[in-house]
């Protein structure tokens, strides 16, 4: 199929008329920065006027996507994309049976099964679309008693980062009166009679998904108590603002605290559980280094580090002695990034990132090398063993390949296919991913993805998709997405990039494209189109641009930066304000790869420099047509940044291209998104897409 140039029925640059956005003029200095802030009443998402905005926006964006003519069809072709079975790995947990998730096609949640071994008839074990009605209530973790006779489970609602955890009899699924609310980036790690998990106090009503989250406690909740009776064990009055996660080895040996919030990485607590008097030692105060034990073997502690290795090692020391002084190393660091490790029985499994693609080998535990697991082409992985099982299972995942699942023989070194993933009508064959890398305004080289239909060629031609990232250390690993095969079926080309900022290239990679230096993040992306242009791929008028959270932040900076050179620009759930993102939620925890306006005269002008709503021409020049995303469960970026950034462009002179917001309802940034608003938000997006590139999608 091709993507036919040609008119359509919706007229993109259209006269729009927007509603009038509250205001109330707000100007303010921070570390001799004037900032204007004109739409701070729509920080207030629950004000009678933000409210009646939001629904004055939504009607108009609906007027404007609904008249698009094809949008059924894209909906059609998205929905029979989408209906395909995806399952999990199977995991063999500690009651001796398997659990994986399925989801048959288009539920709006996987469901949970298990299995009492493989290949025998799996039985549902917990079923989430069972918890709502419309999809919006997510299955977000499951975690069995360490004797297998109960399982703890998280959900969340709408999206939301609040999450609730409940317990049930792992062998009848009878619930128990055991129920835990207002936790947060939390599971439930089980010790004996109970388990530990974090939460913070009870927000005020009516700032549930606004206000800044303070003291990060980690608690141990008895079985058959209230959570009213349960216990601080672990708290920080010195930082309201840190993280405090809590895991226990699978001996239940081992407690570790993790604190996180203000570096790179995290601080350390490991406490002996088999002494009743044992004391929390420090491992590492500051957060500058990521320090993950792995597991607790023989008496030794195994950790991941980035101590001493910017592309990460595996070190060991005594459960005893945890400190790093006693630590002995087993695998150094080497040329590409150790991603994760973990226990396969004796021996570990070491996966490694070379050139942003993932490659995984097997280890002895006194840090030998055995052999490579081969994989089929570009893509990423992930593995389910442990130590005490002999199974392993890994899955498999790149642009154009579904998840496949196979299950490998530590012996032997064989994969055999234990499940592959079809879809109807789609054929892997007809498409390449090459790996193209191009230089970036000051000499940097920059590796990125291009991923099209075998046909096409450089004649300029091609609508071209483009998305980044590029922060907090995350990587873009090759992945799959069916909403992603509409667009190369239509003879669209996508573009994966690997952004400095994040972790692709080790730490060095992530530091260049933080703080002082986030330019580098924007000025790659914007040298990776200009790199698709001059080789003959696309041109401006066919060049869209997208990003989500950081990467809509992406988006709105090289939008102002460079107008002239996208047609259409999607940002998603993105970052806006970068003045005052510290103040919502957990807005705070971001300031290590940020910087805060209060850090310094220099760092404040800096963020005023690029924030996007701060920087929005208002000069006659002509922008992109522009599609902004939220949505109104939205607790990690609030979406006040989207609210205020649609309002500045809709009041700027910057041409008659729509510069529209959806804001969807009972959603949250993104996780546990039920399948059915997941297609709904593709179809805009993409009617959205074709509508302003002047190009009707075949059939």
């Amino acid at each position: 199929m091709t993507a036919i140039c040609g008119s359509v029925a919706v007229s993109a640059e259209a006269q729009l008329v927007y509603p009038a956005a509250p205001a109330d003029g707000t100007s303010y200095q921070v570390n001799g920065v004037t900032v204007n802030d004109p739409y701070r009443p729509l920080e207030n998402d629950t004000a009678a006027a933000t409210l009646q905005w939001v629904e004055a926006e939504n009607v108009l964006t609906r007027a404007y996507l609904d008249q698009v003519p094809y949008r059924e069809a894209i909906r059609s072709r998205l929905t029979a994309l989408n209906n395909y079975r995806k399952c999990s790995m199977p995991h063999r947990d500690n009651d001796g049976r398997y659990y994986f998730y399925d989801n048959d096609g288009l539920r709006n949640q996987a469901v949970l099964f298990c299995m009492d071994s493989i290949g025998a008839e799996p039985r549902v074990f917990l079923d989430p679309n069972t918890l709502s009605d419309d999809g919006t209530v997510a299955l977000t973790g499951v975690y069995l008693s360490g004797d297998g006779r109960y399982t703890a489970y998280t959900v969340s609602r709408s999206g939301s980062d609040w999450c609730e955890i409940f317990v049930m009899e792992t062998s009848t699924g009878r619930l128990l009166t055991d129920h835990i609310e207002w936790a947060k980036f939390t599971g439930a790690a089980w010790a004996g009679d109970g388990f530990y998990y974090s939460a913070y106090d009870r927000p005020e009503p009516g700032k549930e998904f606004s206000m800044a989250n303070e003291y990060h406690r980690v608690y141990f909740h008895r079985l058959g108590t209230s959570q009213a009776d349960d216990v601080v064990v672990f708290e920080d009055r010195n930082e309201p603002l840190h993280f405090h996660s809590v895991e226990v080895s699978d001996d239940e040996s081992t407690m570790f605290i993790y604190g996180a919030g203000e570096g790179h990485g995290n601080s350390l607590w490991v406490r002996d559980l088999r002494r009743a008097d044992g004391e929390f030692v420090l491992v590492e105060s500051s957060q500058d280094y990521d320090i993950q034990p792995i597991d607790v073997v023989d008496g030794y502690i195994y950790f991941y580090t980035s101590v001493d290795a910017k592309r990460y090692r595996v070190v060991k020391a005594p459960v005893d002695a945890p400190q790093r002084a006693n630590w002995v190393e087993v695998v150094p660091e080497q040329a590409s990034v150790l991603v994760s490790v973990q226990f396969a029985g004796d021996k570990l499994i070491l996966v490694y990132a070379q050139d942003a693609a993932h490659h995984a080998y097997i280890y002895t535990t006194d840090g030998q090398q055995v052999r490579e697991i081969r994989f089929p082409t570009y893509g990423s992985t992930g593995f389910s063993c442990s130590r005490k099982q002999p199974e392993v299972f890994y899955a498999f995942t790149s642009f154009t390949y579904p998840t496949s699942i196979y299950r490998y023989d530590m012996a032997s070194g064989e994969s055999t296919l234990y499940r592959q993933a079809a879809i109807e009508g789609f054929n892997p064959e007809d498409y390449v991913t090459e790996q193209v890398f191009f230089t970036s305004y000051d000499g940097t080289r920059v590796p990125m993805f291009v991923v099209r239909r075998a046909d096409l060629k450089a004649d300029g031609t091609n609508p071209t998709y483009m998305y980044g990232y590029g922060g907090f250390n995350v990587p873009l690993y090759p992945n799959f997405s069916a909403n992603r095969l509409y667009w190369l079926e239509q003879g669209g080309i996508f573009v994966y990039t690997n952004l400095r900022g994040g972790a692709e290239y080790g730490d060095d990679w992530h530091e260049a494209g933080t703080k002082m230096h986030k330019l580098n993040v924007f000025n790659d992306f914007i040298c990776a189109a200009e790199h698709m242009i001059a080789q003959g791929w696309t041109t401006k008028d066919l060049l869209v641009c997208e990003g989500g959270s950081n990467g809509g932040l992406l988006v709105g900076a090289v939008v102002n930066m460079r107008p002239d050179l996208y047609r259409v620009a999607i940002p998603r759930v993105g970052v806006m304000d970068m003045m005052r993102y510290h103040l919502f939620t957990i807005g705070w925890n971001w300031a290590h790869d940020y910087g805060t306006a209060n850090d310094s005269p220099e760092m404040a002008a800096y963020l005023h420099d690029y924030s996007p709503i701060h920087n929005v021409r208002n000069d006659g020049t002509l922008y992109p047509s522009i599609l902004v995303t939220t949505a109104d469960h939205d607790d990690r970026v609030v979406p006040a940044h989207s609210f205020k950034y649609a309002a500045t462009l809709q009041a700027s002179n910057i041409g008659d291209r729509p510069h529209l917001i959806r804001i969807d309802s009972k959603a949250g940034h993104g996780a546990g998104k039920p399948i059915s608003k997941v297609i709904d938000e593709w179809v805009d997006i993409y009617s959205f897409i074709f509508a302003n590139l002047s190009l009707t999608p075949a059939n």
